[in-house]
């Protein structure tokens, strides 16, 4: 495992802790935690004493509040604004998606924008009730490009994730929860608790069967129900 400019990892009894560390900038996302989550990622893919992983952020006030704004700042060509979304899509968001182990987002405080982005890229994601959600990026005359629309409307329907993006309201994590978006909503100061929690319930699980049901349950979209179901029964012959 390397050394990493812009997050902590640490790992501990088959879990590997991610923590955003720029809590100067709540967190805010930039090349370099691109990067460094994208190692962080491949390097726990391949090791096989890490079970469950953890990402969360540094501080109190933000697992992240998004994209970094000089960062976003540098784009001057969509060309470049592809490339970002690129990087940022394939290298952290889809290598959380089919990473063969489950992915708890421990959301701390403002998940905004490309924060909610992340979060939402998590298997499940357990929020602390002074949490925030939104993708605010309407605000700034610019739509959210690292699965703000798609993924969310998968995940809260189509006109709440309409009604999120169009407006850029941010809402509580009480109401997170209500549509579907959060998991399960604790006081701040039981976050850790609710989360160790569902960790160890996670690490009392068959690694195997773990892997194949996140498998099976991220392409159930992706294909008509016949095929979904023939899969699930191959799945659960081989678990």
């Amino acid at each position: 495992m390397g050394s990493y400019k812009t997050i902590l990892v640490e790992k501990k009894n088959g879990v590997a802790k991610i923590t955003l560390n720029r809590p100067q900038v709540l967190n805010a996302i930039n090349k370099d935690v691109i990067q460094d989550l994208s190692l962080a990622l491949e390097d726990i893919r391949k090791d096989e004493n890490v079970r469950v992983v953890v990402i969360t952020g540094a501080g109190d006030r933000a697992f992240s509040a998004g994209a970094d704004i000089s960062m976003l700042k540098e784009i001057k060509t969509p060309v470049e604004a592809r490339e970002l979304t690129w990087s940022v899509v394939e290298k952290v968001l889809k290598a959380i998606e089919n990473l063969e182990k489950p992915v708890i987002a421990a959301v701390n405080g403002l998940a905004l924008g490309g924060g909610c982005e992340l979060a939402m890229a998590c298997d499940i994601i357990i929020a602390s009730d002074k949490a925030r959600f939104g993708q605010p990026e309407i605000n700034l005359g610019i739509l959210p490009g690292w699965g703000g629309m798609s993924r969310l409307a998968m995940i809260v329907g189509f006109h709440k994730a309409k009604e999120l993006v169009f407006t850029g309201d941010m809402i509580s994590a009480e109401e997170a929860e209500k549509i579907g978006l959060v998991n399960k909503v604790v006081p701040a100061e039981k976050l850790n608790e609710a989360v160790d929690e569902l960790v160890n319930k996670l690490l009392s699980k068959s690694p195997i069967a773990l892997k194949l049901a996140k498998e099976a349950v991220n392409r159930g979209p992706d294909i008509d129900v016949e095929a979904a179901l023939a899969r699930d029964r191959e799945l659960f012959a081989l678990s």
